[in-house]
C-alpha cells in the first residue's frame, strides 16, 4: 500500500524560509505599531485628565506631546506669518494661517495654526487676517507635521514669497536664530473669534487596524508553511 513521506528539497525549503521569516517580520512590525499606538493613546487621554501641558522655554519631546492639549502664552509675530496652501473646507480652497508665538519671558518661539481662510481675492493675493496684538494665551493641540515627499514626484515653486506647500517646522527653525519649539499647536475652535474656521480633525485610532495587518500577515505565514509541508509529502509505495 501507498504511504506519505516527507521530502523536503532544498531551493523550495530556502525559498519558504525566507518568505516565511519576511512574512513573520511584517507581522510583528504592525503588532509592534499597534502596541505603541495604543500606549500612546492611553498616555495621551491620561494627560488630558490632568489638564492642558503649559508650553514654555523648555523645548519638548515631540512624540511624547503629539496630539496632548496645550496652551503657551505669548506675544504674535505677524511679519513672519506665513500660509499652507492647497487646504480645504467644505469643498472650498483655502490657505491655513500659521503664526510664530514668541513664548512669554523667553527667545524661543512655537508655531501657532490659527486655522483656515478661503481664497477672498483669487490666488494671486494672500487673504488678509488680523493677528492679536501684545500678550495673549492660546490653547489648543500640540501636533507634529509629517510631511511627505512622493518619489518621483515633481517639486513646483511657491507662487508667493509667503504660501508655503506644506507646514514645516524644520524649515521655519533654519530661518531664524532662535529656538524653535518642535511642535505646532492647533489653537482650539472656540480659543478667539477671528473669522479663521478651526475644524481639526480628531486623532486616528489606527490601533484595530495595525492589529488586523497584523493578523493577515501571520495568517500569511501559517498558510505559506501548512502549503510547503503539503507539497513536500510524496507517495512511496511500500515493498
Amino acid at each position: 500500500m501507498p504511504r506519505l513521506r516527507f521530502e523536503p528539497r532544498l531551493l523550495p525549503t530556502l525559498a519558504t524560509l525566507l518568505l516565511l521569516a519576511a512574512l513573520l517580520r511584517l507581522g510583528v512590525w504592525q503588532a509592534d505599531k499597534g502596541e505603541r499606538r495604543a500606549a500612546e493613546i492611553a498616555q495621551h487621554s491620561l494627560r488630558a485628565q490632568l489638564g492642558p501641558y503649559a508650553l514654555g522655554a523648555q523645548l519638548v519631546d515631540p512624540d511624547v506631546l503629539q496630539d496632548a492639549p496645550v496652551t503657551v502664552r505669548g506675544s504674535y509675530e505677524p511679519a513672519h506669518q506665513f500660509f499652507v496652501d492647497n487646504r480645504q473646507e467644505g469643498g472650498k480652497p483655502g490657505v491655513h494661517v500659521v503664526t510664530p508665538l514668541r513664548i512669554e519671558g523667553s527667545a524661543v518661539r512655537v508655531l501657532v495654526n490659527r486655522g483656515w481662510v478661503g481664497w477672498s481675492q483669487g490666488r494671486q493675493v494672500l487673504p488678509v487676517v488680523t493677528t492679536p496684538a501684545g500678550v495673549v494665551q492660546v490653547t489648543g493641540v500640540a501636533t507634529v507635521p509629517h510631511n511627505k515627499n512622493f518619489f518621483l514626484m515633481p517639486s513646483h515653486a511657491e507662487s508667493l514669497p509667503r504660501l508655503w506647500s506644506q507646514l514645516d517646522v524644520a524649515r521655519f527653525a533654519r530661518e531664524r536664530a532662535d529656538p524653535v519649539q518642535p511642535v505646532v499647536v492647533l489653537q482650539g475652535q472656540n480659543d478667539v473669534a477671528d473669522g479663521l474656521i478651526r475644524n481639526w480633525q480628531a486623532p486616528e485610532d489606527r490601533v484595530a487596524k495595525h492589529q488586523s495587518y497584523a493578523l493577515q500577515w501571520f495568517g500569511m505565514a501559517v498558510a505559506l508553511l501548512v502549503f510547503y509541508l503539503v507539497a513536500s509529502m510524496h507517495t512511496v509505495e511500500r515493498a
